[in-house]
């Protein structure tokens, strides 16, 4: 069946499926690691309170049919496994049969995750991994050659990607369309990089060709996905050279990586195929139909790109098989960060001894440079940049955080870099304040050694202990 396959990309199948194990690797390590504080039995968002007021067809999950912490570990590690053996090529070694049901493990496993993750699981790069996917599960392995049906989806997938954060960007934030926004983006992005400092003090005029390269590659590049070889490749390529660029200028999980992985399938990479019989029947029509009824769902996504309402980062459908994606439609002016601090002083004052709990990877402490974190994903973190943005988004979880720190709970502090406090010792009382940060000039970094200058703006919550109700900020 000359028409349903392309050996020619063979290659490029086995780099995109070892990449696509390698990002699934990441997300269930992250949710390994992380879930007993954020959506544990004990969690800010516990997941059987979420389970017991949203129905399971509104957000499939085996959670839904059984819940407790050592259940959940088993299935993140699991899933951990699975991604290990996949990205060693256990799939190649398997009937066509069985390494499709390899591949639905994974995503059937981090579906079940996303789906009771709550606000802790609301990023796009959730559902563009559970896209991806479950298209993965149709693409084969070496028993067949690659089919070219799948092969365009994916590049659909990509296509969506990058040209609906084009035109978010050019329908939202006025600076996009006036090439200011890297004046600002560097130093008001959600988790800034170890580079991030010398990419916001780059000469203005190079940000205005930045944001000009930025555009051609998000609105006009991603139509040449489908025009025939070599211009497919070299469309690919230097969506691959753009996001490694942006790789470097700060850390936004796997965003980057899994559009590069996406990427991969579009490139015609040279290589000899190795030869194989033609495609089952079996499959040729499981692969149809599901092709078909993928391309009948993306007309919700197509709507809301060709809509003046355009919204990003949105699911249509609860298993998340076709979605809607984009990204900083509109760009901060000013940076402003959550300090967190306790004191074990019997009687908070504002001299009292207040000692500031680090995290990970938001800006705190002006001496400690950003480190490089992605495609690791840090979700307290990320979320406390949307909490320094508006009350509101932390309204949900940010009492419970107080709380856990004020008992010194061992999961939740693991999320932090440092807790001033001993673990026999919790603090009295717990305090935020919020911050304006920006960063120093070079003259400041020399003088200082710090890369960040901050100035209080306001009491975010005040002084709070246990015994007294922990109100929203």
């Amino acid at each position: 069946m000359d028409w349903f396959t392309a050996p020619e990309y063979w290659l490029s199948r086995q780099v995109f499926q070892r990449g696509l194990a390698g990002l699934y690797l990441v997300a269930f390590l992250t949710a390994a690691l992380q879930f007993r504080a954020l959506m544990g039995e004990r969690g800010m968002l516990p997941v059987p309170r979420f389970t017991a007021r949203v129905p399971f067809r509104r957000a499939p999950s085996l959670f839904h049919w059984h819940y407790s912490d050592r259940f959940f570990a088993v299935c993140a590690w699991t899933g951990c496994a699975v991604s290990v053996a996949l990205l060693a090529g256990l799939d190649g070694y398997l009937p066509l049969w069985g390494a499709m049901l390899l591949w639905l493990v994974p995503w059937a496993l981090y579906l079940s995750i996303v789906n009771v993750g709550q606000t802790w699981y609301g990023f796009g790069w959730e559902s563009l991994l559970l896209e991806t996917g479950f298209l993965a599960v149709f693409l084969g392995n070496d028993e067949v050659a690659p089919p070219i049906v799948v092969l365009f989806l994916l590049r659909w997938i990509l296509f969506r990607v990058e040209f609906g954060a084009g035109l978010i960007k050019m329908r939202g934030d006025p600076c996009w369309r006036k090439l200011t926004c890297l004046d600002h983006h560097h130093e008001t992005q959600p988790m800034p990089g170890p580079l991030s400092w010398f990419f916001h003090h780059l000469p203005r005029p190079l940000h205005r060709v930045e944001v000009a390269a930025n555009h051609v590659t998000q609105l006009v590049v991603p139509f040449l996905l489908f025009a025939p070889q070599p211009l497919a490749t070299a469309a690919a390529s230097l969506m691959i050279l753009t996001q490694l660029w942006l790789v470097l200028s700060g850390n936004f999980a796997w965003l980057n990586w899994i559009t590069i992985v996406l990427a991969v399938p579009a490139l015609e990479l040279p290589a000899d195929p190795p030869p194989v019989p033609d495609a089952p029947l079996w499959y040729v029509v499981v692969v149809l139909a599901v092709a078909a009824f993928l391309l009948f769902l993306s007309h919700r996504p197509v709507l809301n790109m060709l809509s003046r309402g355009q919204i990003m980062n949105r699911s249509f459908d609860p298993l998340h098989l076709v979605n809607t994606y984009g990204a900083f439609g509109s760009v901060s002016r000013i940076r402003y960060e959550v300090v967190v601090e306790g004191t074990l002083d019997d009687v908070p004052r504002e001299d009292s001894d207040w000692r500031e709990y680090e995290f990970k990877g938001k800006p705190g402490d002006p001496r400690h440079w950003p480190r490089q974190f992605a495609p690791y994903h840090l979700r307290l973190d990320w979320m406390m940049w949307f909490a320094a943005l508006s009350p509101a988004y932390a309204g949900a979880w940010f009492g419970a955080l107080v709380e856990r720190l004020l008992e010194n709970d061992r999961a939740t502090l693991r999320l932090l870099r440092h807790s001033p406090f001993p673990p026999d010792e919790p603090p009295r009382y717990v305090r935020a304040r919020l911050f304006r940060y920006r960063y120093t000039t070079w003259r400041e970094l020399r003088e200082t050694g710090a890369c960040w200058e901050r100035t209080q703006v306001r009491e975010y919550l005040p002084p709070t202990r246990l015994t007294t109700a922990v109100h929203r900020p």
